[in-house]
């Protein structure tokens, strides 16, 4: 197959999940960032753990794990995958009033984990709005992407 076909489609144009049982278990890792931008007011109140719902990375990093496990009921033609791991971190960006968000999922399996970690990111962020919707309407999600991916046929993949 070139790198250029789309897997999950059949000869026909139809759609189908993946056959992946003829592929070997290996070791795999993707981590995703994602970005959150805040007003400075809504920031600081973040940041001192002081919204109206109470601390929201928190709430963000179980939501986040949470989603990492529900990815293939939330996408249709995503296997199930056996997590080893999944976790969400977040760092404050002050000068930018920014929360970066990095999601991490591992697996053994014969499939990777990107729509794992993409998932865990994209929920954790949404939950970081749905905490501060209350004292701030013009919240940005931006800048989700996969930066890292190691293990299976196509090897490691980097952001450059």
């Amino acid at each position: 197959m070139s790198g250029k076909e789309l897997t999950h489609l059949d000869r026909d144009g139809q759609v189908l999940m993946v056959d992946v049982g003829g592929k070997p278990d290996t070791r795999r890792k993707a981590v995703v960032q994602s970005r959150v931008r805040l007003s400075s007011e809504t920031f600081s109140l973040l940041r001192d753990k002081a919204l109206p719902k109470g601390d929201v990375l928190v709430a963000a990093k179980i939501a986040g794990i949470m989603a990492a496990k529900e990815t293939s009921r939330l996408i249709p033609l995503c296997h199930p995958v056996p997590l080893s791991f999944a976790d969400v971190r977040f760092s404050l960006d002050e000068h930018n009033c920014c929360i970066m968000v990095e999601a991490e999922a591992r697996t053994n399996s014969s499939t990777g984990v990107e729509m794992e970690a993409l998932v865990a990111a994209q929920v954790a962020c949404l939950t970081i709005y749905d905490m501060c919707k209350a004292v701030q309407k013009d919240i940005v999600i931006d800048q989700c992407r996969l930066i890292h991916k190691s293990g299976g046929r196509s090897g490691t993949y980097d952001t450059p």
